[in-house]
């Protein structure tokens, strides 16, 4: 099921060419078997390049990863990628982080579930979004919670991760994997998602 994010744009590469690609890449088959990788490995290259990078965010992380997957869930949802906020839906459940708190995103600012780290960060994220750079005041309530010089690189490196990402979802409308439920776990999609 795909939702109303049309009809991809790019083939996919074979199950076969993705296994292959990525047995040369050193990356698990869980990654190249998804749709987005088996769009982008239509660049070998930039697959290499832009997968190494998404596995060293994902799997070899200093950021913590509550406030990691909060901010993903809130660029899905402001940018509309339907793709974005259903993979991650998966990944941040399975982290533990309660469904409360992930649909918290969707409206953080008048939420009461969300922690002043969760805020702080996702203040930052929505300035980001909205096409600026982070501001000195909000760049001060992050550091309170995010103290170490390494994970504040890695912030704002994983924020532009996953902006383009989205950006790549939606512009080349990936599908989700066939049986997923879109925009989980109430099917309101994003008001952005109609663009």
């Amino acid at each position: 099921m795909t939702g109303n994010m049309g009809t991809l744009r790019v083939p996919m590469v074979s199950l076969e060419r993705a296994r292959e690609l990525g047995d040369a890449m050193g990356m698990p088959a869980r990654r190249t078997q998804s749709e987005a990788f088996r769009v982008v490995a239509n660049n070998p290259g930039v697959a290499r390049v832009a997968f190494s990078q998404l596995m060293q965010l994902l799997e070899n992380n200093k950021f913590d990863t509550r406030l990691r997957e909060l901010m993903i869930m809130r660029i899905g949802w402001v940018t509309g990628s339907a793709y974005e906020w259903t993979q991650h839906w998966r990944v941040a459940t399975t982290a533990g982080i309660p469904p409360e708190d992930i649909l918290a995103v969707r409206d953080w600012r008048n939420s009461e579930r969300l922690t002043p780290a969760d805020k702080a960060i996702l203040a930052a994220t929505d300035e980001c979004l909205a096409g600026k750079s982070i501001s000195d005041a909000a760049w001060v309530e992050v550091t309170k919670h995010v103290t170490d010089p390494g994970q504040q690189v890695e912030f704002v490196i994983a924020m532009g991760n996953w902006m383009s990402f989205s950006m790549l979802f939606r512009n080349l409308r990936i599908p989700l994997a066939e049986g997923l439920m879109v925009w989980p776990p109430d099917g309101r999609a994003s008001p952005a998602a109609a663009d």
